[in-house]
């Protein structure tokens, strides 16, 4: 999938607060564990503590809760977006968008049947 910007979604996206691990090579190997805010078959939204440059590539792994392995696949960051601060002495977050680049066919197919699920039991955030 090309990203072609925030309103122009290829794939619908649903609320799905599931576990990943991002791996950020070059930095150490740094690893951010957080959830993401939605996902979809071209990519996902997860809230972190830190910015990261657009098209930075990481490596994810994705835990779907569905009793198979994580998902592991590259992905690109194709935006993020500073969050207001609620307060002044707290750390500010993102919300950062990434597209997966890699992901198996196999890991595909999972992922179509848990937002397929999702999207038919009303969590769709947005379709196009």
């Amino acid at each position: 999938m090309a990203w072609e910007g925030l309103n122009r979604r290829k794939f619908p996206r649903a609320n799905f607060p599931c576990l990943i691990k991002i791996i950020h090579p070059g930095e150490a190997d740094e690893v951010i564990l957080t959830h993401t805010e939605n996902v979809s078959l071209g990519g996902t939204c997860v809230i972190i503590k830190k910015a990261f440059d657009l098209f930075t590539q990481v490596t994810v792994e994705i835990d779907l809760m569905d009793a198979g392995e994580p998902i592991l696949c590259r992905a690109k960051v194709v935006w993020s977006v500073r969050r207001k601060a609620i307060e002044e002495s707290k750390p500010s977050f993102y919300d950062l968008g990434l597209e997966f680049l890699d992901i198996q066919s196999q890991d595909r197919s999972r992922l179509e049947k848990v937002v397929e699920h999702l999207v038919r039991s009303g969590r769709a955030t947005e379709w196009k």
